[in-house]
């Protein structure tokens, strides 16, 4: 281990700008980041300037929490010490984590009408007809 975990604002070659927790590691003959929950933040503008962030999570269609990129990928980093950037992370990161460990309903005839491909084609098509 190079060193501790810290926080970092991680500007990959791909053009991507990502923040997140890293930790750095000398694997064999060259240095992997390990990233932990890194997030995309966008900045919201109104009339009179910047009034919010919005956040979301870097790669949108897995589960996982923890990825590892090469050295290599890096265009730049800068550690972070913003207080405030640190909050909104780790309230992202609880909250994201509290919505996946099993808080999902289950699908019922409660929550609106199921049907089946062919019945709602039939149904759309009767009322496109009709109108």
């Amino acid at each position: 281990m190079l060193e501790d975990d810290f926080y970092a604002t991680v500007k990959l070659k791909t053009g991507e700008e990502i923040f997140t927790k890293v930790a750095a590691e000398v694997e064999e003959d060259r240095t992997i980041l390990l990233l932990s929950n890194p997030i995309i933040v966008a900045e919201l503008k109104g009339r009179h300037g910047v009034h919010g962030y919005k956040l979301e999570p870097w790669l949108k269609t897995t589960t996982e929490d923890l990825f590892v990129i090469d050295l290599d990928d890096v265009l730049t980093m800068s550690e972070s010490n913003d207080i405030e950037m640190i909050s909104m992370y780790q309230t992202f990161v609880r909250q994201t984590q509290k919505s996946s460990s099993g808080n999902k309903s289950k699908l019922s005839k409660e929550m609106g009408y199921l049907a089946n491909v062919r019945d709602a084609k039939e149904i759309l098509e009767k009322l496109y007809k009709s109108s």
